[in-house]
């Protein structure tokens, strides 16, 4: 039996899925659909909110802690120069300014300075305090500079930062044998130590003279070459330290670099040898007056008295001697030849309280007997080597006793030949030592220099409570 023609189409409506007109349970699947959708947009739609609030969260964290870092280290620079507006101070008072210190408050041996209205933008502001315990101190004082920096927005916790440093006098001979260029070593069994001859920094008390039972392990020997070949410590024993501008020190077989701390069986030990070492050269002031000599005195000076003297050279031969009373500064004017010439058994004698300063921009020979300086403290007896030609100056010290002297000599060729005790410091354009003399550094010629201005010997932060205790009350009030 056929159907009729519509029952067959709606039939094949129905075979393939099509929902009837009308029918409720069809529509269902369609907005159940549309729900799961809707539930799925808005649970991405928080994610993203969420998403995008960390992130502007984090920007907003990183944003501040790149403003406190920003405050931090402009608070440390701040500190700095508060610092170096104090050391400033000290060394315009040294050179001579009586205003140096008139800007300052002070009580007493303390003076301080608040240096306010520093702007950093983006509203940031700073201001530094700084206080001085000492600032006219004596020649071996370190005076101490504290400062306290602050940094921040007007509505913001500011950053503080607070600094300590110590000064020290700059010292010519703040190390035993400097040179600009080479240091070379030629005796067989020559050595290099130190002592000091003024431990408790004190005039008045008696200078301890060098002796085993005092001898100390700092002992310098500096080159500013950066040359391999620049310090030649060869067979020399070094019980200190051994410093170059960047080349390796050559050490021979028996040569040693050592120091109390060296462990046993350790020749050169790596603590002791650095390659970053630098010095100044500058050129010796030689003073301007003195009376003229026409003819060199066999006394010179007066016991007790500070004189000034200059003539064209020194030479002695045969058994002369030149004896230095007093305190004495002799200006050498030759600018040729030999402004000293001591051959033969002459000798230059310095008793026990009289002290010698000695300008020469010739070149200097000292054979025979010498220099005979009967004091213990190698700062009696000066020797400056002045010459500023580029052919240099040779300066020629030799003699088998002792030689208690210092010598500055930036141009000069210093050579020492000897087989006793040298004690004193070295600072020439090159040093070499033939003899097999024990040098001994004098560790108080690092404080003697009443008249040079003051550098930083000790830096550090003061970040923990208990560090910066002992100065807090030091910046009430002002």
């Amino acid at each position: 039996m056929r159907l009729p023609a519509s029952s067959n189409r709606l039939s094949r409506v129905r075979a393939l899925g099509t929902p009837c007109a009308g029918s409720a349970s069809s529509a269902r699947p369609l907005r159940d659909s549309r729900g799961a959708v809707l539930i799925v947009a808005l649970l991405i739609s928080a994610l993203i909110a969420v998403a995008l609030g960390s992130y502007l969260n984090l920007n907003l964290s990183s944003s501040r802690l790149a403003k406190r870092s920003f405050n931090g280290f402009a608070a440390l620079n701040l500190a700095e120069a508060g610092a170096e507006e104090a050391v400033w101070s000290f060394n315009r008072a040294q050179s001579g300014d009586t205003t140096a210190w008139t800007a300052w408050t002070n009580n007493g041996a303390a003076a301080w300075q608040k240096f306010p209205n520093f702007d950093f933008g983006q509203n940031n502001s700073g201001w530094v305090k700084v206080y001085v315990d000492n600032f006219n101190p004596a020649t071996n004082a370190r005076p101490k500079i504290i400062a306290q920096s602050s940094v921040g927005a007007t509505n913001d916790s500011p950053v503080t930062k607070m600094l300590e440093v110590t000064l020290r006098r700059r010292s010519l001979f703040a190390n035993g044998l400097v040179a600009k260029d080479s240091i070379v070593f030629s005796g067989a069994v020559s050595s290099v130590d130190s002592w000091n001859s003024d431990p408790d920094k004190d005039s008045a008390t008696a200078a301890v003279p060098y002796s085993a039972a005092v001898r100390s392990d700092k002992g310098t020997v500096g080159s500013a070459s950066f040359v391999n070949s620049a310090v030649l410590i060869n067979q020399a024993n070094i019980w200190g330290y051994v410093a170059t501008g960047g080349g390796a020190p050559q050490v021979g077989t028996g040569g040693t670099v050592r120091g109390a701390d060296t462990p046993a069986g350790v020749d050169v030990d790596p603590r002791r040898v650095s390659t970053d070492f630098n010095a100044d050269f500058d050129a010796a002031l030689v003073p301007a007056d003195g009376t003229v000599l026409a003819t060199l005195p066999a006394v010179l000076g007066t016991a007790g008295l500070t004189t000034k003297w200059r003539t064209a050279a020194i030479n002695l031969s045969g058994t002369n001697t030149l004896t230095i009373l007093g305190d004495v500064t002799l200006v050498l004017t030759a600018a040729t030849g030999d402004a000293v010439s001591v051959t033969g058994n002459a000798e230059i004698i310095i008793p026990d309280g009289s002290n010698l300063t000695l300008y020469a921009s010739a070149n200097v020979k000292i054979a025979g007997k010498g220099i005979a300086n009967l004091n213990v403290q190698p700062i009696s007896c000066q020797i400056y080597g002045v010459s500023t030609s580029p052919a240099g100056q040779d300066i020629q010290i030799a003699g088998n006793g002792s030689l208690t002297a210092v010598v500055y000599a930036p141009s000069g060729d210093v050579t020492l030949n000897g087989n006793g005790d040298m004690m004193g410091a070295v600072i020439a354009r090159t040093i070499r030592l033939t003899g097999n003399a024990a040098f001994h550094y004098d560790e108080a010629l690092a404080e003697r220099d009443a008249d040079q201005p003051f550098s930083i010997s000790k830096w550090r932060e003061l970040t923990s409570a208990a560090d910066r205790a002992p100065y807090t009350g030091l910046f009430n009030g002002w």
